[in-house]
């Protein structure tokens, strides 16, 4: 066996190697893709972004996803650190881009290290008032 193919072979076993002790970091799938679909992009926000309502969507923010978003949303929370993927900024001008209604979907469904919150907050009310909270975190 020639050395070149037997390096190969030694470097391709090793890679399937690790891929079994390593799997989230050898072969992490791109966390910025997260499909959402086109009728929960287009769910309309109930709630109107009053002064009272941004309130209440700051207490529950802070109660449930501060840890790991940080107090101002970007993405800096004490459990930052240990997340496999990014906690994301949400400041920045492609968060804000997003609908309301794909702000709630990713709240309520979760994925990876986002927990689902479909139990935790029960009543979308109150999903929709963090959504109302979060459109005050845009960088100016």
């Amino acid at each position: 066996m020639k050395k070149s193919a037997l390096l190969f072979s030694i470097i391709a076993i090793a890679v399937f190697a690790m891929s079994f002790i390593y799997p989230a970091k050898i072969f992490k799938q791109d966390a910025k893709v997260w499909v959402v679909p086109e009728s929960a992009k287009k769910m309309k926000n109930p709630t109107e972004a009053t002064a009272e309502n941004i309130k209440v969507g700051k207490t529950l923010f802070a109660q449930h996803c501060k840890s790991c978003h940080g107090a101002t949303g970007k993405g800096d929370g004490p459990k930052s650190g240990e997340l496999d993927t990014p906690s994301g900024d949400f400041s920045t001008k492609e968060f804000q881009a997003q609908t309301d209604g794909t702000i709630f979907y990713k709240t309520k469904e979760g994925r990876k290290d986002m927990p689902s919150f479909k139990s935790k907050i029960s009543e979308d009310e109150d999903v929709w008032l963090i959504v109302d909270y979060i459109r005050t975190l845009s960088a100016k």
